[in-house]
């Protein structure tokens, strides 16, 4: 019997600093988010982020709380609940953090006789902090709890003609009577060694300008040229002219590489350069979370108007929109009704 199971990031399970420790405690000490060796990963994390960062972060997660709850998790069940409506197989939801975790969601499955998985991280391009572990840590219960379990995992889907419509009409519907000067795509951030961590040939991902834009087999897991793909398929769908478009990387630990240009950075730097009405998209993310509700919607929006800027858009993520949620259920079907699936080596993943 086949089954399906959604995964995204997670939340605490409130808006509060008690709440808020264990589950950045959970993140930042996952190996393939903080990649350094286990005690000094544990003395940064445990050491010095959580005797601090808790209480600010409560009071970012705070601002954006919903009535409901956590609106990532609120969004992915309304997600959940729309996509199974639309599919025939078992569908279940997991975080990789928090609550519902990746355990019982398998869990939920194995109880309804599924013994094959279509694993579905809900990241459209691949990095070792998101889909890796997702796939690491369900690798690890499958072994361990359900063995006669089978997965299929959904590979980065950055460059799906489905997507990539979904996410231009998305945007082209938000920008409807809104007069921008500029698009910003704003992608969240990584170290620059995980990029080289996840270059399958070894070689190529030297981030230099060049080697995002020329063919590798390194695109398979690579972050940065999925991102600048994912950029350059909608703007060409959306007929949007060069210079009135940049893409920038957002959220970043201090004393580290990451990725650049740097979204706040740039933010700021706009008005002085004559662009007074901005909006902003997210696709590394398919809903809306801390890093587009607060950090984007509100921190960057109001640095923009502090600089000079008049108007600031924050578009939506995909959300549980009716056509994204179709979109993955075509995909699910077509897996359920077919043989051969879309997977990839689980072993290539590994970093």
């Amino acid at each position: 019997m086949k089954g399906v199971l959604l995964v995204n990031l997670g939340s605490p399970e409130s808006p509060t600093a008690k709440d808020v420790k264990p589950y950045l405690d959970e993140f930042l000490m996952d190996k393939y988010v903080i990649d350094v060796p286990f005690l000094l990963r544990a003395l940064l994390v445990r050491g010095i982020i959580l005797q601090t960062r808790p209480k600010k972060s409560a009071a970012a997660y705070a601002k954006i709380w919903w009535d409901e709850g956590s609106p990532l998790v609120v969004i992915s069940k309304r997600m959940h609940e729309k996509v199974q409506k639309l599919v025939d197989v078992p569908v279940s939801l997991a975080m990789r953090y928090g609550n519902p975790s990746l355990l019982s969601g398998l869990q939920e499955l194995h109880d309804k006789g599924v013994t094959e998985v279509l694993l579905f991280p809900l990241y459209p391009q691949h990095a070792m902090a998101s889909t890796t572990t997702i796939l690491e840590l369900a690798e690890e219960h499958r072994k361990k709890y359900f063995p006669e379990m089978k997965f299929t995992i959904v590979p980065a889907f950055y460059n799906k003609p489905d997507y990539l419509q979904n996410l231009a009409d998305s945007i082209k519907g938000h920008l409807e009577g809104y007069d921008y000067d500029h698009l910003l795509f704003s992608y969240h951030g990584i170290p620059e060694r995980h990029i080289r961590k996840t270059d399958i040939t070894k070689s190529h991902c030297k981030i230099d300008g060049s080697c995002c834009n020329t063919p590798s087999p390194a695109h398979e897991f690579c972050y940065r040229h999925q991102c600048y793909e994912t950029t350059k398929q909608v703007v060409k769908l959306l007929g949007i002219p060069e210079g009135k478009y940049s893409q920038t990387f957002q959220s970043r630990l201090a004393g580290d590489k990451w990725l650049t240009p740097y979204t706040d950075v740039e933010v700021n730097k706009m008005p002085e350069k004559g662009i007074k009405n901005l909006a902003v998209v997210t696709p590394a993310f398919v809903s809306d979370c801390l890093e587009t509700l607060e950090e984007i919607a509100m921190e960057a929006n109001e640095e923009f108007l502090h600089h000079g800027g008049e108007n600031f858009k924050a578009i939506p993520c995909l959300n549980d929109s009716d056509d994204w949620c179709k979109t993955v259920s075509n995909w699910i079907s077509n897996w359920s009704n077919a043989s051969s699936s879309i997977k990839v080596d689980a072993d290539k993943i590994t970093a």
